[in-house]
């Protein structure tokens, strides 16, 4: 039995199965993503979804599904499953599942009567291509199997529908045929292995719903053009392998070419190896430049994100290629943005948000636990330095540093912190002035820059950084400790009392401007009333304000984004907290909280971490399906946890 297996009883249970979702990715933008039983759910959902650069930012469902047919004697059985109106499914080939694994690669197992059919299928690393391999387990008789493609072309952000301009002629290609609904789209070539036979039959598939689009209050009905079908015979023990790509391919490579990407695959046998190979699938290439993409389907490349995921995407899991490459591309975006470009020209999108680079020096910082501070200070040092000088002379366009030492922010008309939901064009939760987890990153990095400076033998620079952090921790505690906890923000009068997961980050960090009492007393408060099973609630139940189900239209989520569900991503400033307070001895209770995450994993989205959960059990999943900040963030517990030590980063 492997890690990541389902059953016949689960995936014929349409309540369970369809709840059950699956990606994969090529690291170039490109995905794979479907339910385990291949009825799509969303509109991000689709066989083969690409950037096209040339169009938009957007992804593109080029093809959103392939039907297989089983003909035997002349009855065919169709493998394929679609919601139409009415909650009527057909063809309803959800029932001939007997299996569905994803160890190293999704593969899915078939039975009508005595004809075992497996399925695999993967995306070629760094190409617009997905490959689907079947092979003929078990055949009393002569089998044909048939291919029929649901065509969309179009933004994951929109739907289609039946026009008169869609251009449903195709072209012969070895076998095969390539297809292109619309000119400013590049063709589709869809190609087997082997011989095919290509019958031509345009025809719309109209009103194909998909529920998690209703569920968000979105349109959900979609028609989608099937041009005909493909037809060829197996024996028993025969494979095929399906190919569809937006360049043509020499059918007589695709054994070699399944091969080779099935080398580079690894398995999936526990927590650890399936999160490695969940947060490698947000690494994306793009000529010389390298990211981290915040999550699947829907998220782009975002500054905090990629600062707050890139130690458990690439440092705890071993990729320091990827990690040298990300920082190289970073490093030259931070530049551009320090010497005054504008931030909306820059491909890694909300640099200017005023804790973006803070958390740039925190994955310096975690970069130097892990090879050293010499090693930081002579790679990092000078654009660690230039950060904090930028910030002094308060040219960020979006912060300003009081006489006290603290950052003060305006997040009244513009979202300041990861708090950033708004409606009609204002933040939800107005998080503005003195804000805490912005304050507790800036103390932080005086502190490790000083460090770094000191390193290089600038003693006097780094006394002087020294002094300005001692006077900004004796401002962080006259303006934000209220004797049980630290407020979230403050301006003016007003000190906003909200219990909040942020304030732990005051005690995470390895510069902390508390003391071992006042982080005890925060890390308590926050364990009582946000903790549970799946990270911290991004509120307390106790406030008025305490919103815990993410569900309704676009408004209501937004509503009720930070004021309750649970975020993943906390885990793991939560669990550095814990073990700095309690050492080896809080090792049991980190350990079983990982256990409640671990079952996760089997939920939303096969094999990785969703956004968020609902604040109130039984926690359910929502948001993207897979999201580097939550991977990320468990990835680096499990990496602590294999050593305890007394400073945490």
């Amino acid at each position: 039995m492997s890690y990541l297996n389902f059953d016949k009883t689960l995936l014929i249970n349409l309540e369970k199965s369809l709840t059950k979702e699956m990606i994969r990715t090529n690291r170039a933008g490109a995905y794979n993503s479907t339910t385990l039983i291949d009825c799509n759910t969303r509109k991000y959902h689709g066989q083969l979804v690409i950037p096209l650069p040339e169009l938009d930012e957007s992804n593109h469902v080029l093809l959103s599904s392939l039907d297989e047919t089983v003909i035997q004697h002349g009855a065919e059985f169709n493998l394929g499953i679609h919601r139409y109106e009415g909650n009527n499914f057909s063809p309803n080939g959800h029932k001939y599942i007997r299996q569905f694994e994803c160890t190293t690669i999704s593969k899915t197992i078939y039975r009508v009567g005595g004809v075992i059919l497996s399925k695999e299928r993967m995306l070629v690393s760094f190409e617009p291509r997905v490959l689907i391999k079947y092979t003929l387990l078990e055949a009393r008789s002569h089998t044909t199997l048939r291919f029929k493609p649901f065509l969309a072309f179009r933004s994951v952000n929109e739907l289609t529908h039946q026009n008169n301009e869609a251009d449903t002629s195709y072209l012969e290609v070895k076998n095969g045929a390539a297809m292109r609904l619309y000119p400013s789209y590049p063709h589709l070539f869809m190609q087997f292995s082997r011989k095919a036979n290509y019958h031509h039959q345009p025809d719309w598939y109209k009103n194909i719903e998909y529920y998690k689009e209703q569920e968000r209050g979105y349109d959900y009905k979609e028609d989608l053009m099937v041009p005909g079908y493909f037809e060829l015979a197996l024996k028993k023990g025969e494979s095929v392998i399906f190919s569809a790509g937006i360049s043509e391919i020499s059918p007589a490579k695709l054994n070699a070419l399944w091969d080779n990407e099935l080398s580079r695959r690894h398995e999936r046998n526990d927590m650890f190896s399936t999160l490695k190979n969940s947060a490698q699938q947000f690494y994306k290439r793009v000529g010389p430049d390298t990211y981290l993409l915040a999550g699947y389907p829907w998220f782009a490349t975002r500054a905090r994100d990629q600062f707050v995921s890139l130690p458990g995407a690439t440092m705890a899991i071993g990729r320091w290629d990827y990690f040298d490459d990300i920082m190289r591309t970073s490093m030259e975006e931070i530049n551009l943005f320090l010497n005054g470009e504008d931030p909306q020209k820059l491909h890694i999108k909300e640099i200017d948000d005023p804790d973006v680079l803070l958390w740039f020096i925190w994955v310096v910082q975690n970069y130097a636990k892990r090879r050293g501070l010499d090693d930081a200070a002579n790679r990092f040092e000078e654009i660690c330095s230039e950060i904090i000088s930028f910030i002094r002379k308060m040219n960020h366009p979006r912060v300003f540093m009081h006489n006290n030492g603290l950052l003060h922010v305006n997040g009244t008309e513009r979202p300041a912190t990861w708090m950033n939901a708004v409606e009609d064009g204002l933040p939800i939760t107005p998080r503005t002035g003195y804000v805490i987890e912005i304050n507790a990153l800036w103390y932080n990095a005086l502190k490790f820059v000083a460090s770094l400076k000191r390193i290089r033998g600038n003693e006097h620079a780094a006394d002087l950084m020294d002094y300005q952090a001692e006077i900004a921790r004796e401002a962080f505690i006259t303006v934000f400790w209220n004797g049980t906890y630290l407020y979230d923000y403050v301006i003016d009068n007003h000190k906003d009392q909200e219990v909040r997961p942020n304030m732990l980050l005051a005690v995470s960090l390895g510069f902390s401007p508390l003391d071992r009492h006042q982080q005890k007393s925060v890390l308590d408060i926050c364990t009582r009333e946000l903790l549970t099973p799946k990270g911290l609630r991004s509120l307390s139940p106790k406030s008025g304000y305490y919103r815990p189900e993410y569900i309704g239209g676009m408004r209501e989520r937004n509503r009720n984004y930070h004021n309750g569900p649970v975020w993943p991503c906390t885990f793991g400033m939560f669990a550095n907290a814990y073990l700095k307070i309690y050492k080896n001895s809080g090792r049991s209770f980190i350990e079983r909280m990982l256990t409640g995450l671990e079952a996760e994993m089997t939920e939303l989205c096969v094999g990785t971490l969703p956004e968020l959960f609902d604040g109130n059990p039984p926690y359910k999943g929502h948001g993207a399906m897979s999201f580097a900040m939550s991977v990320a963030e468990v990835l680096r517990v499990l990496e602590r946890m294999k050593t305890i030590e007394t400073e945490q980063v």
